[in-house]
């Protein structure tokens, strides 16, 4: 190799996040890649020239960033939930990537996440601002794959599998327990082998017994009401189908207990999130309790937080939000550590078929994925926004090979949904 490749690819610094021994392979097929690029190549000019965001829904649960550069490609990404009322702050951390190369995407990420004015600390963030990082790493992985015409889960050192498994929500999670079980059938009818439904929240504001909604002490009836709903969704959708109870934080530590138990003759793949995430050695409790697998992490971020969760041994099954924990690479890392705890890999995903896409390239590139979430109305709720939108035939997903994320953003039709009174990727 020549003197001046050497510069060139030294110059470029694709670096890892975390020690080199726990993720030695991650990035290996983007060195690759860029090592077959020409000295003369346009990617080594490539600059980003600006970087916008959009947000979208009436309480601006997502986002998206667009990162544009000096020779006409341009990297989407998205971010969800804890990304209300960012405007400026997504502009902040767009302004401290101008003019740089697009192609350095951990090092880029580092720089805002520890460099940052916006972030004075080398680490302890969470919440909106790695919510809005999460988007622009995204879009960093998905412009990077463009200019070197690569799908992003090679750049992430190859993919274990050409489609990932869904699982999807029933349209009605709400009412009686004959009701959620009716719509968990339909689901099976249209061709899913997996469901998870809710047993909280518009169930607890439609159930007469609740006394008060503060308490997350669930009474005798109410205990009744959850459970008859178990039972009448596992009757409905027979033994072979996967069901996954979800819970939403909505409980204390005696209850979830009291719970978890009581499902265990239904035979759940997974039950989601008994207690709040804060209290690890309370989820523990609950986990230890159990001899159905629980499955928590769509509220936890970055890699340093699944850490603390994996050392514990809190969870039996982890659910990091690619669009929310960190973006691509930090969802990767979070899996490969997962993978050394021999705990399964099973992404939260509640964002558009951009993002499923997005979350798919990780999916691919683990050895250890399991599920990936999805929903009855993923693609039709957001018609319009891509070129092309992903199909889920009987429960998978092919995985994109088209360079990038590999799907085509549609900015008129994605404008339809967007938040009024905030600009649209000015």
């Amino acid at each position: 190799m020549s003197d001046s490749r050497r510069s060139f690819l030294k110059s470029l610094g694709v670096a890892t996040a975390t020690g080199a021994a726990t993720f030695a392979n991650f990035g290996a097929g983007f060195q690759q890649a860029l090592a077959s690029q020409p000295l003369a190549s346009s990617a080594s000019d490539l600059k980003i020239t600006k970087v916008t965001s959009a947000y979208f829904t009436a309480d601006q649960r997502k986002m998206f960033i667009k990162i544009e550069t000096n020779q006409g490609l341009t990297g989407y990404g998205e971010g969800v939930d804890a990304v209300g009322g960012t405007y400026y702050l997504a502009k902040q951390l767009g302004d401290k990537l101008v003019g740089k190369s697009p192609l350095n995407v951990n090092r880029l990420f580092e720089d805002l996440r520890r460099i940052s004015p916006l972030s004075p600390f080398t680490g302890s963030q969470s919440g909106v601002f790695i919510s809005v990082l999460s988007a622009i790493d995204i879009a960093l992985w998905d412009l990077a794959g463009k200019a070197l015409g690569l799908p992003v889960y090679q750049l992430l050192g190859g993919k274990f599998r050409d489609s990932v498994h869904m699982y999807t929500h029933p349209v009605d999670n709400s009412g009686p327990p004959e009701r959620i079980a009716a719509s968990c059938l339909e689901a099976k009818n249209a061709g899913y082998d997996a469901v998870k439904f809710w047993v909280d929240i518009s169930a607890f504001e439609n159930d007469p017994n609740k006394q008060d909604v503060y308490n997350h002490t669930a009474n005798n009836k109410e205990i009744e009401r959850i459970v008859n709903t178990v039972a009448a969704v596992r009757q409905a959708i027979g033994p072979q189908m996967a069901m996954m109870v979800e819970m939403h934080t909505r409980f204390d530590l005696p209850t979830a207990i009291r719970l978890v138990k009581a499902f265990e003759p239904f035979d759940p793949t997974w039950i989601e999130e008994p207690v709040p995430p804060e209290n690890m050695d309370a989820l523990r409790e609950v986990t230890q309790s159990s001899n159905t697998p629980i499955c928590v992490g769509e509220n936890l971020y970055m890699v340093h937080q699944f850490e603390n969760l994996l050392e514990k041994k809190a969870a039996d099954i982890i659910m990091p939000d690619v669009q929310k924990c960190g973006g691509i690479g930090e969802a990767q890392r979070i899996a490969n550590m997962a993978y050394a705890h021999y705990v399964p890999f099973a992404p939260h995903m509640v964002g558009t078929p951009f993002a499923m896409m997005a979350s798919a390239h990780v999916c691919a590139s683990i050895p250890n994925f399991f599920m990936l979430e999805s929903n009855q109305k993923t693609v039709s709720d957001w018609e319009g926004i891509v070129v092309d939108p992903p199909v889920i035939r009987n429960s998978f997903l092919k995985v994109s090979d088209k360079p990038g994320i590999g799907l085509e953003i549609v900015e008129e039709g994605l404008r339809k949904y967007a938040t009024p009174g905030i600009p649209f990727f000015k």
